[in-house]
């Protein structure tokens, strides 16, 4: 798949979308599927929540600002992102303490999505040191080193296909500022995988 002479992949439902759905309350979470995603009349909207109009008209204008607020910002050129994506799966997969230093933001948080199915981090993972530890721990666990597949943009952010030491497909996404990552989101649900399968027997990845 190309645009803009770049290969991009797209969940159904965008990791952006997911992650500040999360940052919202659950009157404004109500509000914007409601009314902005599944287009429901503002007056429905309200007698569902049993809210006045009025109401549920800023609710639904404050969550649509901060998902507009946290989409991301691609402050990278394509050639240094994909210089960053191999840096980072190089390091990763070797544990590489020294280098992920380097290039991992102190705030830096992992978002993993398994959906049940396959072997996920049950937690979002905060901090750098906690994610430095993590990384080691995978490295040195490894029977064998993932396989980088094709690096990718995901949802306009750099990342890659890969797969990983357990034989599963998996793409990661890098949330990148100021020339650090400040987040990680991984998908290993192989109910949103399918369409990168379909692209990988096609060979049009």
């Amino acid at each position: 798949m190309q645009q803009s002479d770049e290969e991009t992949i797209a969940d159904d439902v965008t990791l952006t979308l997911m992650m500040a759905m999360e940052r919202l309350s659950p009157l404004e979470r109500a509000a914007f599927l409601l009314h902005d995603i599944f287009d429901t009349p503002l007056i429905e909207v309200a007698s569902v929540l049993q809210r006045e109009p009025a109401a549920v008209r800023q609710l639904a204008s404050r969550a649509r600002r901060h998902v507009r607020d946290a989409r991301p910002r691609f402050e990278i050129s394509p050639e240094s992102a994909a210089d960053l994506v191999r840096a980072f799966h190089d390091a990763s997969t070797k544990g590489d303490i020294q280098a992920l230093s380097g290039i991992l933001a102190d705030e830096v948080a992992v978002y993993s999505d398994g959906g049940g199915k396959v072997l996920a981090f049950r937690n979002i993972v905060r901090g750098v040191d906690r994610v430095l530890r993590l990384f080691r721990g995978l490295a040195r666990k490894a029977a064998y080193r993932p396989r980088l597949l094709h690096v990718v943009t995901i949802d306009g952010l750099p990342g890659f296909i890969s797969i990983d030491r357990g034989a599963a497909l998996q793409t990661t996404a890098l949330e990148v500022r100021d020339g650090k990552i400040t987040a990680l989101y991984i998908v290993r649900n192989p109910d949103k995988l399918r369409h990168i399968k379909v692209m990988l027997s096609e060979g049009s990845v």
